[in-house]
């Protein structure tokens, strides 16, 4: 039986407004297990990258506050660790890299010691020794010409280069849990294969489990064991990635699908798109927050806001149109040809 690594059970998390408090997370539940890689995807503004900073416990610096729940590493609530525990956790059993890499680096010092920096601090190493290890860890992540890199500043790489420093930061210490927020965002494509193809190398090598947020389903499905479709700040649909893929149960996820572009259409034909946007996180709809963009809304999606409901072992989603449809021996998705065509896109690229 795998080992359970990471557990959020009811996370709720916002930000102090004029209005109050808004939340941007909403009871999100997810767990993660030894060794596994876990994809967090949905739209800008869905709740991704606050949850990420919630698990870091780093939201309140970037003035939010957690409200409820739990955040258990390694069967340890994080909630209730004070700010020294915390530091010698992050970057020593957590680590973290962030969107953009160029903003992530100090500009005034080199390469070499914002990498040795996190060694000595929590590793202890001398100053010497832990040069050495920033160097073997730029060779690790496929930098060429490592000694000469070591001794550059953030400016001098290129926007590649620069996320490659970041992963071999947030590795220092070999830590457990890797927390990975769009670390391929700002990229082309071709390096952001790359990215991509280091991180599951590294992965098998330090045995680490990964968090991944993005938006593109093409990486989550290249990348994930497990996949969790946020939406409003609420889990949308989670599973599987063969569930997610082959049957996906919530409107919003089939829609992610169908958006993706593909071969099986006809030249000059209107790529789909999901209608509308999604709301504003002190403008949440009555009801299920997706109503108002879904082609299946009942007289109840509108009312009442549906919970996750299990699907099988490994698939729950939140939708009534599972439940109205499950009854009827119906199933709502999406064709097993386009989603493993949608697998394939980030190997095509």
């Amino acid at each position: 039986m795998a080992e359970r690594l990471l557990e959020i059970r009811n996370l709720t998390a916002g930000f102090l407004s004029e209005q109050g408090i808004v939340k941007a997370t909403d009871r999100v539940t997810l767990s993660l297990d030894k060794g596994q890689t876990l994809c967090l995807v949905g739209e800008s503004g869905s709740g991704k990258s606050v949850t990420s900073l919630a698990v870091m416990r780093l939201l309140e610096f970037a003035g939010g506050i957690i409200l409820d729940g739990s955040i258990r590493f390694h069967g340890e609530d994080l909630m209730k660790k004070n700010q020294d525990e915390l530091t010698r956790i992050r970057g020593n059993k957590l680590a973290m890299i962030f969107q953009d890499p160029m903003s992530a680096l100090n500009p005034v010092f080199t390469i070499g010691d914002q990498i040795a920096e996190s060694l000595q601090l929590h590793q202890k190493k001398k100053k010497k020794e832990a040069w050495s290890k920033a160097v073997d860890l730029l060779r690790l992540v496929g930098i060429p010409a490592p000694e000469t890199r070591a001794r550059q500043y953030p400016h001098e790489l290129s926007g590649g280069m620069c996320q490659r420093v970041v992963i071999a930061i947030a590795l220092a210490c070999n830590p457990e849990l890797l927390i990975a927020d769009e670390p391929t965002t700002a990229l082309d494509v071709t390096v952001q294969a790359q990215i991509l193809d280091l991180l599951q190398r590294l992965k098998q090598e330090f045995g680490m489990s990964i968090l991944l947020i993005t938006h593109d389903m093409g990486v989550a499905a290249e990348m994930a064991d497990r996949i969790a479709v946020m939406y409003a700040g609420i889990i949308a649909e989670e599973g599987t990635v063969a569930e997610i893929f082959d049957n996906p149960s919530h409107p919003y996820t089939i829609g992610l699908l169908k958006s993706i572009p593909g071969f099986e259409g006809e030249r000059g034909e209107e790529l789909y798109t999901i209608k509308g946007t999604i709301p504003s996180i002190n403008q949440l709809p009555d009801g299920c927050r997706f109503h108002p963009r879904c082609p299946h809304v009942m007289s109840r999606c509108r009312e009442e806001e549906p919970p996750l409901l299990a699907i099988n072992a490994d698939h729950h989603a939140a939708c009534w149109l599972h439940e109205e449809t499950a009854a009827a021996g119906q199933r709502v998705g999406v064709s097993a040809w386009k989603a493993k065509q949608s697998r394939t896109e980030v190997k095509r690229a």
